[in-house]
């Protein structure tokens, strides 16, 4: 029983008003002999002062023990506050009652504990500093000293997660640590709390384009640019595996391909001086997505040269693909191909040699939010109204939907389909739908408008949220970013976190543009 805690809790905060005597007498610093005094005080107000020098004798026999179970138990700051007490339990000849007329039961506790006091093996601590800061509360865990108990159940105690020494807090808070580590933007912020804001875009306006022909020689002109097929539905059943062995795979041009986009803005004399990002769409397209798809990593190349910030693309690397993979991705392409006009081939003739290095891409002028965007799409086709009005439309292939892979199909593909579509202004989306041995079941023809909508009654995802995640992260780049050095922005797991990594060099694409704007 802890007879200091008892003395405590009796007097709690009524023996403020006891007066303060100086001239007392040596007083117990024992909890247990304080607890004796104050006990026989309150049985017999006419033997106050006795007991109190008997339980001063009892102190000075046990004060060791007694001091060794009090920092066992780690109360090491609590024992002042109890000697304070114990100072005020010193009556001497003052006989004032502080119960009063509660006295009767406190008059049947016993004066003397029935308990053996527990006695322990001395420690002698020669650390005087008893504050819970310096983690210096005495006993057992102090350093250097031993004791003959043997070893704990637990492990040492460590010290307490500190803010500023990365346990949690710092920015190497994911666990990671990072040499290259500049600043980072936590994804904290609710959906509920992105959708309160409204960010403007602007109308993409198309300025330039330039064409990718066969051989990979890039072209300023409209030359690759394909005419949507408006029959498509006559190729229904058709098997999207013909020319699968003719096919020629899209090389990875890395730095080379936005070379292109940015000599294309040179020849067409496009000026940069009100510009906050040069970028291709696909860069937009995945902090676009992240308000919502939070497993899938990325990264892009950030470098800042005049005030432009440069967005570059970085492919990350991929699981070897097999027969099937490269299968599902030629699909996608023979697809394009059935959906579009194509005056070399006749009627009835099946899809061959299918290069995915022939592209065209548009150069458009945007703004999201404060920034002005200049972007590079690459664009699948084209249509016209009546009127002989051009507009572009984006060709995708997708697995036959099924009760059970609807939602998925809503919540994340269509997610995307919007975001790049919205992105560059084009305005209908046709889908190819197909089974799995990748022959066409159906086609279906979105308008880009309708998507969020459809997807907004089933509170799926709201494209506003997307936009202001992406003036959040437009935001907190271009104003961390500095000019003339190369950065790296990443997204990777546990993903909770965008984080901006210090490069070393800047593509050489990039230098030659700025050398020769």
């Amino acid at each position: 029983m802890d007879f200091a805690k008892q003395h405590a809790d009796i007097f709690g905060e009524d023996d403020d008003d006891e007066p303060t005597n100086q001239d007392r007498g040596t007083h117990s610093s024992s909890p247990s002999s304080s607890s004796s005094s104050s006990s026989s005080s309150s049985s017999s107000s006419s033997s106050s002062s006795a007991a109190s020098s008997s339980g001063s004798e009892k102190a000075d026999s046990s004060s060791g023990n007694s001091r060794s179970s009090e920092d066992e138990e780690g109360h090491g700051e609590e024992a002042t506050t109890n000697n304070e007490y114990h100072d005020r339990a010193d009556f001497g000849d003052d006989d004032k009652d502080l119960f009063g007329s509660d006295n009767e039961d406190y008059t049947r506790t016993l004066a003397t504990s029935p308990f053996l006091i527990p006695v322990l093996p001395v420690i002698r601590n020669n650390n005087h500093n008893l504050g819970r800061g310096g983690f210096g509360r005495g006993g057992r865990w102090q350093p250097g000293h031993q004791n003959d108990r043997g070893a704990g159940l637990l492990p040492r105690p460590g010290p307490y997660p500190q803010r500023g020494h990365n346990y949690g807090s710092g920015k190497f808070s994911n666990g990671r640590h990072d040499e290259r580590f500049v600043s980072e933007l936590r994804l904290s912020k609710s959906e509920e709390t992105l959708s309160r804001k409204v960010i403007q875009i602007q109308e993409p306006c198309e300025l330039a384009c330039y064409s990718r022909v066969e051989g990979g020689d890039v072209i300023f002109d409209e030359s690759s640019l394909r005419l949507f097929k408006r029959l498509i539905t006559e190729d229904i059943g058709a098997d999207l595996n013909q020319g699968f062995d003719t096919f020629t795979a899209k090389k990875d041009l890395g730095s080379q391909g936005f070379g292109d986009l940015l000599a294309c803005i040179r020849d067409k004399n496009i000026p940069l001086q009100n510009i906050h990002f040069v970028t291709y769409r696909n860069n937009l397209n995945k902090i676009l997505a992240t308000a919502y798809i939070r497993n899938e990593p990325w990264e892009m190349g950030v470098h800042k040269r005049n005030g432009v910030v440069y967005l570059d693309v970085h492919k990350l690397p991929e699981r070897p693909q097999n027969e099937m993979d490269r299968r599902r991705c030629y699909w996608g392409y023979c697809f394009e191909s059935l959906a579009t006009e194509d005056p070399g081939r006749g009627d009835g003739e099946l899809i061959h040699h299918v290069d995915a290095n022939i592209e065209y891409c548009s150069v458009i002028k945007t703004k999201l939010g404060a920034h002005r965007i200049l972007m590079g799409a690459e664009m699948d086709c084209c249509d016209s109204t009546d009127d002989g009005r051009r507009f572009y439309v984006e060709l995708k292939t997708s697995r036959e939907l099924e009760y059970h892979t609807e939602e998925r199909f809503e919540r994340e593909k269509l997610l995307k389909f919007w975001i790049q579509s919205f992105l560059a202004g084009v305005p209908y989306i046709v889908i190819g739908f197909r089974d799995d041995s990748g022959r066409l079941v159906r086609t279906e023809r979105l308008r880009t408008k309708d998507i969020t909508q459809r997807v907004k009654t089933k509170n799926y995802w709201q494209g506003g949220v997307c936009l202001a995640f992406a003036d959040e992260v437009l935001c907190w780049l271009y104003g961390t970013v500095k000019e003339n050095e190369d950065y790296i922005l990443q997204f990777a797991p546990p993903f909770q976190r965008l984080e901006l990594l210090q490069a070393q060099s800047c593509p050489e694409a990039i230098t030659n543009h700025v050398e020769q704007l």
